[in-house]
């Protein structure tokens, strides 16, 4: 079984056809252990309440997809005890913390970071923790 620690990137692309949806929903299958740091659940929830605020979507819908997430087949881990490591790798990277607290967390398991951001994907080409980084549509 692979282990990835999935961003809330991908994880908007459960809820939100897009671009690379179906790659983004085929980790959701029993082969894939997915992880991720606390924070995503926050991440997500500032994605559907934007699109609440754009009126892209309902209110309900939001809650639902809120609920939905809540179920995903996603461990959570504490925030906290990444900072550190997360601080590290922002500065190591020039990246936001945000994006690394999902790096320290892949790292800590040893497993890979996928994500559906294109800029930070790219950003650590080249980078000595690149093969810790997967871009959503190459997860084999």
């Amino acid at each position: 079984m692979s282990l990835y620690v999935v961003d809330s990137s991908v994880a908007a692309k459960w809820f939100f056809p897009e671009p690379h949806s179906d790659e983004a929903l085929a980790l959701l299958d029993d082969g894939y252990e997915l992880h991720a740091p606390d924070l995503f659940l926050m991440e997500v929830d500032s994605v559907v309440g934007k699109r609440i605020r754009a009126r892209e979507l309902s209110v309900r819908i939001g809650r639902e997809i809120r609920a939905a997430l809540r179920r995903a087949p996603v461990r959570l881990h504490p925030s906290e005890p990444l900072l550190e490591p997360a601080f590290e790798l922002a500065v190591a990277t020039r990246q936001s913390i945000y994006d690394c607290v999902f790096l320290a967390l892949a790292l800590v398991l040893r497993g890979q970071m996928v994500t559906a951001d294109r800029r930070f994907h790219d950003a650590l080409r080249g980078e000595r923790f690149a093969d810790k980084v997967c871009w959503v549509a190459d997860v084999s």
